[in-house]
């Protein structure tokens, strides 16, 4: 466990990755980047290897409209290394927000909020397993997420994955670390 959240924890929540890929002889990840520079760190480290790197982004929009957070070089940089790279809907922040804006409240809030009280990088390691399998970029075997609060990541959990529209059959199998407090 980290004794804080946040960017500091992300050299060695990829440590913990590289030992759980190990543990569990996985042979995919899926890593949450806005920016790329998580992304592309997971990249580096699993050059060589026999394991499919999925990075995703926030979806086209998030802070401004038509706007992409991540720039187009550092897309094309995590191509060449192998991943790929997906920007889509996140599923409890999207559908939430809209259904939020007519009602005040969504059960997605309500997910969300329920997996956050493990961690902000609990709830995202779900969501982008989600994201993931609906795009297909993703087997349904296990695969570890990697996430973070904030920036960085900080957050490693072993997830049997399934779509969104079949979240209550995902499994959370391990959480491999996570901050104490965030």
């Amino acid at each position: 466990m980290f004794e804080k959240p946040g960017k500091i924890n992300t050299e060695q929540a990829l440590a913990v990755m590289m030992e759980g890929l190990d543990r569990y002889q996985l042979k995919q990840v899926v890593v949450a980047s806005t920016h790329g520079d998580t992304g592309l760190a997971a990249a580096r480290l699993l050059q060589g290897k026999d394991v499919r790197l999925v990075v995703v982004t926030h979806n086209v929009g998030f802070k401004e409209p038509g706007q992409v957070e991540m720039s187009p070089e550092t897309r094309s940089a995590l191509e060449s290394l192998g991943a790929k790279v997906h920007t889509g809907t996140m599923p409890f922040r999207n559908i939430g927000t809209a259904i939020r804006a007519k009602q005040e409240y969504s059960q997605q809030d309500l997910v969300a909020n329920t997996l956050r009280l493990f961690g902000q990088g609990v709830k995202v390691c779900v969501e982008i397993a989600m994201m993931a399998a609906d795009s297909g970029l993703i087997t349904p075997d296990d695969v570890l997420t990697v996430a973070g609060t904030g920036r960085g990541a900080d957050t490693v959990a072993l997830i049997a994955p399934q779509s969104s529209n079949k979240l209550f059959a995902l499994q959370v199998k391990d959480i491999l670390v996570k901050p104490l407090s965030w």
